[in-house]
């Protein structure tokens, strides 16, 4: 079955087909985030790196038909290793790592100092609520020169502010509704500390880390199917400010000698 007639399937696909018909045309929207995130890290990675997926669930947006899209967001087999580490137990069922550890919320990682060469981490910043033990461990097990990169909403976009101004409790029941395609299994508590361009310099001090990131502006969401609301979101992002773009694109790199 190929991209198109999965997505028509369900109405969020039969949606989104409408109001980005180049989907059919590689299995993604102009304005894809995903995509734009990792054909970014992929201009990165080198065959012999290894690379570390912080974050990286169940893999379940890169298993079943395999679309442009999905070989974009794939990291197996551009490294030489890639390594994933999540806090629930459902990495144990991703089908693309080639090793999968569960780590717990302030210990170190199983990974040897300064033993990868990049970090990357998907729709995962905004989850984190103790960032400086993060970026510890970020900065223990890269190599000097090594890139942390990650895809995460801006805080002060209409995701974010959305985001924060729904209680965690009813995330799952409001997300239902405003994005249908979002997964139940894949909605997890957000915190928005380390997601403003401010809170990354402060997290990664510039004696440690060069800054490379930047806004963008990503396809509409919580827009709940309706065609009117998906423009007038499309409308509000293209005109508002750079500094409430919807996504943060963080390309962070751990300084030689560090």
């Amino acid at each position: 079955m190929n991209a198109s007639m999965q997505e028509g399937r369900s109405g969020a696909g039969s949606f989104l087909a409408r109001k980005r018909p180049e989907i059919a045309a590689g299995g993604y929207a102009r304005d894809d985030a995903g995509v734009a995130f990792f054909q970014r890290v992929n201009a990165l990675v080198e065959p012999e790196w290894t690379v570390i997926d912080l974050g990286a669930g169940r893999g379940e947006q890169l298993q079943g038909c395999q679309n442009k899209r999905k070989r974009l967001l794939r990291l197996q087999g551009k490294a030489d290793r890639v390594v994933g580490l999540d806090v629930d137990d459902a990495i144990m069922h991703h089908p693309f790592l080639d090793e999968r550890h569960v780590i717990t919320i302030g210990e170190s990682w199983p990974l040897a100092d300064a033993s990868a060469d990049m970090i990357v981490s998907d729709w995962v910043l905004e989850h984190v609520g103790d960032p400086a033990g993060l970026v510890a461990e970020a900065h223990r097990v890269l190599k000097p020169g090594g890139w942390f990169c990650a895809h995460t909403p801006n805080k002060w976009s209409y995701v974010g502010l959305f985001a924060q101004l729904i209680p965690n409790s009813l995330h799952d029941t409001v997300l239902k509704r405003m994005w249908p395609d979002r997964k139940e299994q894949d909605i997890f508590p957000t915190v928005y500390r380390m997601n403003t361009l401010a809170d990354l310099r402060r997290h990664f001090d510039g004696g440690s880390w060069d800054h490379f990131s930047y806004h963008y502006n990503s396809m509409p969401k919580y827009h709940g199917n309706s065609s009117i609301l998906f423009n007038l979101i499309g409308l509000f992002t293209k005109l508002a400010p750079r500094k409430i773009s919807t996504d943060l694109m963080v390309f962070i790199r751990k300084k030689s000698g560090n």
